[in-house]
């Protein structure tokens, strides 16, 4: 078997139809920096926030709080708990995103509990995530209180700095009519490629691109409008921030593309 996996530009000119299905991809590169730019695109680190504004809390109920206040009723037992900063993008890091008119910097902030009714009828079990488009001017350095937690501290990122790298990405073969996935297998046992189904898809902390599927096969993701949602974030475990998700796998973050304000769609891999 040949130890060089092909990239998504040799991929493309071995099987043209797949073209189409390039998409920009910003790989992160996370790495140990606990004095990184507070301004900087980064993962972890101290919060920003527009001066004024209450800082966000997670209100849904997080399984623990069954044992945190057991006498109350369930739908009574949401212990409100302040969300912690997961990653701050700036525009220039990845200037394919969807970004909103005005809008220079992603803030994306967690709940750092584990939570099991935010999917509505699609299982899922992992921290909650929400998404702030925002502008760089018009925030400060802030403060926000402690989050309640659990005694684990696997969704409580370290501090990372950030190494862009702008890529283009093709999607595992679950994403492609059939005719292109048959394509890519073909070109795979010509080279002699054991895995081929997820040849071309940039792995790791990743912005825009396509996901992973590589435990569950393909979940369409769509919103409460009923838009088909894109990727918007993949979070991988382990390395310098130091996370762990699902069984130490990649949490998948996707956006509405009719309205970025819509809820974050989540998925976990692994």
């Amino acid at each position: 078997m040949t130890d060089t996996a092909p990239g998504a530009a040799e991929l493309v000119a071995a099987v043209p139809g797949l073209a189409r299905y390039l998409q920009p991809a910003t790989l992160l590169h996370p790495y140990a920096e606990p004095d990184a730019d507070v301004f900087g695109s980064r993962i972890g680190g101290p919060a920003l926030w527009p001066t004024g504004k209450p800082w966000p809390h997670c209100t849904a109920r997080h399984p623990d709080d069954d044992y945190r206040i057991p006498r109350k009723p369930p739908e009574e037992r949401a212990v409100p708990t302040a969300l912690i900063p997961l990653a701050l993008i700036r525009a220039e890091d990845a200037p394919h995103l969807p970004w909103p008119e005005g809008s220079d910097l992603l803030q994306v902030l967690w709940c750092p509990n584990d939570h099991d009714d935010i999917q509505g009828e699609r299982y899922y079990y992992g921290p909650a995530v929400e998404l702030h488009w925002q502008r760089a001017a018009e925030l400060t350095p802030a403060t926000p209180p402690p989050p309640l937690r659990s005694e684990e501290d696997y969704y409580l990122p370290q501090p990372c700095a950030l190494r862009p790298e702008q890529v283009l990405d093709l999607p595992d073969r679950d994403e492609l009519p059939e005719e292109l996935s048959s394509a890519v297998a073909e070109f795979a046992e010509r080279r002699g490629i054991e895995h081929e189904r997820d040849l071309g898809r940039a792995d790791g902390w990743k912005l825009g691109g396509w996901p992973s599927w590589h435990c569950t096969d393909l979940i369409p993701i769509d919103c409460g409008c009923g838009a088909r949602m894109t990727h918007l974030l993949t979070v991988e475990s382990g390395d310098d921030p130091g996370l762990s998700l699902g069984r130490h796998g990649e949490l998948h973050v996707f956006v509405c593309p009719v309205d970025l304000a819509h809820p974050a769609g989540l998925d976990i891999q692994g």
